[in-house]
């Protein structure tokens, strides 16, 4: 049996003091998480985030800093996620942009109100990331060193 890694990213967005997060159908719930998704072969870590960010939100942003990479095995399927969880800048709103067809709609939630919601948090490291943001957690992008081979994307750092 081979184990497959799956590595993914996620990406936090601030607006005076509430975050963009999305909310989508996870095995059959409604549930909050951030903008988040797999990173896909050949493609940047960073390059990720920005592509998941777009996708499910319509929202262009620039990564600044990395929050933390995050282990999570899922109960519900035993599935090990690794994390990387990024803080970015708004951009620019993409027009007549099609959002991803499993996101039902995007909200800007304070961390109160995404407490107050916990158990329809995708993962509990929704509230994981936020809260480490909010400790002031950064590292600088250079902290993913990405092969070569890959920097090719003008996205990537």
């Amino acid at each position: 049996m081979c184990w497959t890694p799956h590595a993914t990213v996620a990406t936090i967005v601030e607006r005076d003091g509430r975050f963009l997060m999305v909310e989508e159908n996870s095995d059959g719930k409604r549930v909050f998480n951030q903008p988040a998704g797999h990173v896909e072969e050949d493609e940047t870590i960073v390059a990720a985030a920005v592509r998941e960010t777009l996708e499910e939100t319509g929202w262009q942003v620039r990564p600044e800093s990395l929050v933390g990479l995050y282990t999570y095995k899922a109960p519900s399927n035993g599935v090990t996620y690794y994390r990387f969880c990024f803080v970015a800048t708004l951009l620019a709103r993409g027009q007549d942009y099609r959002l991803d067809d499993d996101i039902i709609a995007t909200h800007w939630f304070s961390r109160d109100e995404l407490h107050e919601r916990h158990d329809q948090l995708r993962s509990p490291l929704v509230l994981q990331c936020i809260d480490d943001y909010l400790a002031g957690r950064r590292y600088p992008l250079e902290f993913v060193t990405e092969h070569s081979a890959l920097r090719s994307d003008p996205t990537s750092p």
